[in-house]
């Protein structure tokens, strides 16, 4: 196919010609970007499927697995389903589970959440006995588990009882350590909940049992998605009494310092993309592995845009991971686990970058 340009007439070609020789350019970042080879050798910021962290729903039941509707690709799964998950996940190279429960039965204590026999229990026994080279963190949190949804015991003013939420914390920290939890990651956002779990788990014997603290976990309007397929909306109110407010920077920090302090062994921010000055400042000030959660809220935006034809998901998502690990982040909770996992392992095998 011939390409005709517009015909200049000779005054306007005149006008363009350039009176002295124009200077080159001495650096030209280009050469390193000609070829997809090229671009994949001096890529800065690599994803590996080993720092990702599969969120997984575990619910009562057998052989279930019900569809989430916010959150496309992603399944509530009965303990036995669970573990078959965490058997293909530790296939593909995915370096953990974090696991989050729904119970038959809540009440106003949670007590499912640390009973022996609990859904997470079962499917952290069920999981531990595949012997799967993959690491087990369970959500230590009440919300999932109360029949008013908030994050621990009420006071008579509708308030969370802080101090009383801690000690059922801790002891549903002791029973997932028990079960066979490589590390627990409280979420409640209660003041001193991480001395009050580290205390348990080294009295109860689990000294090498983890902390992986929700250091800074925003009030955000990005875990809408979480709440369905956890069932676990406030019936009254809402959290921002614990939760922190996602404007301070600060505050944030000084979570963070409190839970190192308190014996945190890894620190989580929460939710990813819009608390990436806050993974960076967090990897310049902290010497602890720095954490962070690409929410059901983002990973669900992302998914509906490209099921729409709108945006490319798969880039997409990959770049949403990437600049979460380039501002410092070192470990990924993410639902697109999985798929990263199968992209970086047809990147490595010469498929579509």
């Amino acid at each position: 196919m011939s390409i005709h340009l517009p015909q200049q007439s000779p005054s306007a070609t005149t006008r363009v010609q350039p009176d002295r020789k124009v200077a080159l350019p001495r650096d030209r970042p280009r050469r390193l970007r000609r070829t997809a080879a090229l671009r994949a050798l001096v890529r800065e910021t690599r994803i590996d499927p080993a720092m990702l962290v599969a969120p997984l729903f575990v619910r009562s039941g057998r052989g279930l697995r019900e569809p989430i509707a916010a959150m496309p690709g992603v399944d509530r799964l009965s303990p036995d389903e669970a573990a078959l998950e965490v058997e293909a996940l530790a296939g593909l190279g995915v370096g953990a589970v974090l696991l989050f429960g729904l119970p038959a039965d809540k009440d106003l204590d949670g007590s499912g959440a640390w009973e022996a026999d609990g859904v997470v229990q079962q499917a952290l026994v069920r999981i531990r006995d595949l012997d799967v080279p993959i690491v087990l963190a369970a959500d230590t949190c009440l919300c999932a588990y109360t029949s008013h949804g908030h994050c621990g015991p009420l006071l008579q003013d509708g308030t969370v009882d802080n101090d009383a939420a801690l000690e059922r914390l801790a002891t549903t920290a002791v029973s997932q350590a028990r079960a066979g939890a490589d590390i627990v990651a409280p979420s409640a956002m209660m003041d001193g909940q991480v001395a009050a779990i580290r205390g348990a788990l080294d009295e109860a014997g689990h000294t090498g049992t983890a902390i992986m603290a929700y250091a800074a976990k925003a009030a955000s309007a990005f875990y809408g998605p979480f709440r369905e397929a956890a069932d676990s909306s406030p019936v009254f109110g809402d959290r921002r009494g614990y939760q922190m407010d996602p404007a301070n920077g600060r505050e944030a920090l000084r979570e963070m310092e409190l839970d190192v302090a308190e014996g945190a062994d890894i620190l989580l921010v929460k939710p990813g993309l819009p608390s990436l000055d806050l993974v960076a400042a967090a990897k310049e000030r902290f010497d602890l592995p720095i954490a962070v959660y690409q929410v059901s809220g983002e990973f669900a935006m992302i998914r509906a845009a490209a099921d729409r034809g709108w945006i490319d998901g798969r880039r997409a998502m990959t770049e949403a991971v990437t600049s979460m690990v380039r501002a410092g982040a070192g470990i990924v909770v993410t639902y697109a686990a999985a798929e990263l996992a199968r992209w970086i392992a047809e990147e490595r095998t010469g498929g579509t970058r």
